[in-house]
Formats: C-alpha cells, structure tokens, sequence
C-alpha cells in the first residue's frame, strides 16, 4: 500500500483530541516512514489538535505506545493485545503471560487505557480460537478496573456478546467504543450504561447511515472523535492514508449532521475527552 496523504485541511478555531490513532504502523516492505511519527503529531498541532492516543494491539505496539507517551506531551498511550491477536498465542498459558505484560505496562502514568481490546466474530473462526479471544478480553476488562483506568473496545460483529460480557464481569468506570460500529439499539445501551462513542471517519460514508443516527441520538456528554489511523481516511479522501490532522474534516461533517457549531462540538469533544484520559500535560 502506498502512502497517499491528503492535504492538511483549515485548522480549527477550538483545539480537541484524536482519541484513537497507530502512528507506528508501517506499510511498506523496508519500513521506511515518508512522515515520521512526531512529523505527523507536527501537522496535527498545525490544524488545532491538542494531543493523540495512541493505542497498541500487540505486546510490541503496546510496548511502544508506553514508550512514545514519554517522548512527547502530546501522546497519552493505550495497550492491549487486539483481539485477533490473542488466537495467534494458541494456548492460554502463552497467552497469559503475553496479558501480564500488558498488566505491567498499565502501571505507567501514561498509559491511560486499556484497549484496543474486546471481540471480533468477524475474522475469528473456531471454538478454541473464540475462547482464547473471550478469555484475553475479560483479562483486559480486570487490568483496566485494577488500575482505574480506560477500557477502549473494538468490537467487530460481536455487539451482544461485548455487552453481556461488560455486564457479566462488571465494566470498569469508564468504557469506550472505539470506532462505534453499532446501530441506534447499542447506543441506547451505551446510553443507559455511560459508554462513550468514538465516531472515526466512517461516519462521511454515504452507506453509513447507522453511525450517524447512533451519533444523533447518543448522549451529547459520551460522544468522541477519532481517526483509527492509518485506517478509514474520512471523505473526500477515502482509500489514503488517514492521520490524526484529519480530525477536523470529521469533527466538521459531525458538527453540520448534528445541527452544531464546529467550535461547540469540539469544545464537547475536548472536555469527553479528558474526562475519559485525563490530562495530557499531567505525568
């Protein structure tokens, strides 16, 4: 895949948050990086973003983000094993010791939340390999409530089983649905428990019409934007290469759809935000 990143877009008059981004992954087979991740937190501070999650899916990107969150102000991180990463340990003894890694870099002040953790039916096939990814996601839920911090949930075609599982278990205080893949049925669930949203750039696709009445009748205080990148691009520029200066374009087609001044909407983002993570400045 080769990088295509779009044009910065007009900087926006109240600063907010990409509460989800990967700027460790790499595409090409050399792994050279055309924007090197602080160039990349350099443009976003030139459209008015105020600082980035970064979350990791593997014991590696985990091992990073904690890492990255003490080289620059601007980064809080969030550590995990994906989903479809805890099949590829095989067995529950393997995985374990992966998990209290995970539990280990929790410690760090800056390490925020835990995710991107939770279930994903649509690539996991098998009862062994379910199981691994159920045990991995409730080993998740556990370090998040012990060290009170965020739970960041990727679920993929799993939504009742995510929710009887936070019910079952007991969600920790604070629960985020990275890139909200529900319809307006989960967002009423949200609603009622006091799970925040996080809308990414998916929301601009015309097909998408779900995410953006999840978005309309969601709790104005549970509502976050984030990019996923380098995933899920917002239109116009769907297919390249996302990136947390992009926030704008999202934050402003939420905004118009919602009926809400761009300055208000990322007023609300900023202030969801730091409630979920806390403050970015702090150590």
């Amino acid at each position: 895949m080769a990088y295509e990143y779009p044009p910065l877009p007009e900087p926006l008059e109240v600063g907010t948050y990409d509460n989800h981004a990967h700027l460790e992954f790499r595409y090409d087979e050399n792994g050279d990086d055309p924007m090197p991740w602080q160039e990349n937190l350099a443009k976003a501070s030139e459209v008015g973003m105020l600082g980035v999650v970064q979350v990791g899916v593997t014991l590696e990107s985990s091992k990073w983000s904690a890492w990255a969150a003490t080289q620059d102000e601007r980064v809080l991180a969030a550590v995990a094993l994906h989903p479809n990463e805890a099949p590829l340990y095989r067995h529950q003894k393997e995985l374990s010791d992966a998990i209290a890694e995970v539990a280990e870099l929790a410690k760090q002040p800056r390490v925020r939340a835990i995710g991107e953790t939770g279930l994903d039916f649509f690539r996991t096939e098998g009862e062994h390999e379910i199981a691994l990814q159920k045990y991995s996601f409730e080993e998740h839920i556990r370090i998040a409530k012990e060290n009170d911090i965020a739970l960041m949930i990727h679920d993929r075609e799993a939504h009742a089983e995510v929710v009887s599982t936070l019910k079952r278990v007991g969600a920790p205080e604070k629960v985020v649905f990275h890139c909200y893949s529900g319809d307006e049925s989960l967002a009423e669930i949200c609603n009622q428990n006091g799970w925040y949203m996080s809308f990414a750039g998916n929301i601009t696709i015309k097909r998408n019409a779900h995410l953006r009445q999840s978005m309309m009748i969601a709790r104005p205080e549970l509502v976050l934007i984030e990019t996923d990148s380098p995933f899920l691009a917002p239109e116009p520029f769907r297919g390249r290469t996302n990136a947390p200066y992009l926030v704008p374009i999202t934050l402003r087609y939420a905004a118009e759809f919602l009926g809400k001044s761009v300055n208000d909407l990322a007023e609300q983002i900023t202030k969801n935000t730091e409630r979920v993570y806390g403050s970015w400045s702090a150590n």
